[in-house]
């Protein structure tokens, strides 16, 4: 049976662990040669050795998304070694809280140049490749932060808000342009992953004994309608939908997956 994305070139942001990194890993199963792209080097190079070791295709270029020249050398690489691209999907971000008048303006500016100028700059150089190909899929990932606002996350919030109307634009534009490429957001819930050890208070929760699945277990018996935290398959799941021609009439969309905690 012909794999879903055979022949497909997909790259990744933020690939060497939590949704990256499983995203890299199911693309890669479906067919997909995998660009995998990080700041941490090591973890990467593992995730290479993962997939290979299972018969797919990936390589690992060491990346800080916040760097514009760190972009051209990327999609430079991408098009000398691979051709072309496929699939982007901006998923490299951070998350801290505080109160918005305690923040430090680096602080701000930290997340705003990760979760922002990040999907800007990975935007902004993916797409004439794309456009010289007359196709093309951009995933960008916000969050439900990005469509409620909370307490003590309102810079995270900001990055994730702003992601999500940027994506709008972008998609708007292609659309527009007819060149064949669709830019869609999605937005994860209350997921297990290592952002939570920033968000709330490293891997233990802040002020408690409690591991961090037991912690979000409480916040989602709290603020999830299903009841209970989503697996970070799931979000990959979505992305693999997002990615695929099943998705062909979607662009502009924001995908949320969070057990109906946006939905009230």
């Amino acid at each position: 049976m012909t794999k879903k994305f055979a022949g497909k070139i997909v790259c990744i942001t933020g690939a060497a662990k939590g949704i990256g990194r499983q995203a890299a890993i199911s693309f890669a199963a479906e067919g997909a040669s995998i660009v995998a792209t990080d700041i941490e080097t090591d973890l990467g190079n593992s995730l290479v050795e993962e997939i290979t070791g299972s018969g797919g295709k990936a390589r690992f270029i060491e990346h800080d998304v916040t760097s514009e020249d760190a972009w051209k050398s990327v999609m430079a690489s991408i098009e000398e070694t691979e051709g072309r691209l496929d699939v982007l999907i901006n998923n490299a971000g951070i998350g801290m809280t505080g109160l918005a008048h305690e923040t430090e303006l680096s602080v701000w500016r930290k997340m705003m140049a990760i979760n922002v100028d990040g999907v800007f700059l990975g935007v902004k150089h993916a797409l004439p490749m794309m456009k010289a190909a007359g196709q093309g899929n951009i995933i960008n990932v916000s969050s439900i932060a990005g469509i409620r606002s909370t307490a003590n996350f309102s810079c995270y919030c900001a990055t994730k808000a702003a992601v999500r109307s940027f994506t709008k634009s972008v998609a708007l534009e292609c659309a527009e342009a007819k060149d064949g490429i669709r830019v869609n957001s999605i937005h994860p819930g209350i997921i297990s992953t290592a952002i939570w050890d920033t968000l709330i208070g490293t891997s233990e929760a802040k002020d408690s004994n409690m591991p961090r699945d037991e912690t979000l277990s409480g916040m989602t018996a709290e603020a999830v309608p299903i009841g209970r935290t989503g697996s970070i398959q799931e979000i990959v799941n979505g992305m693999l939908f997002l990615a695929s021609d099943e998705s062909s009439y979607m662009t502009g969309a924001e995908l949320v997956i969070d057990g109906g905690a946006t939905a009230g």
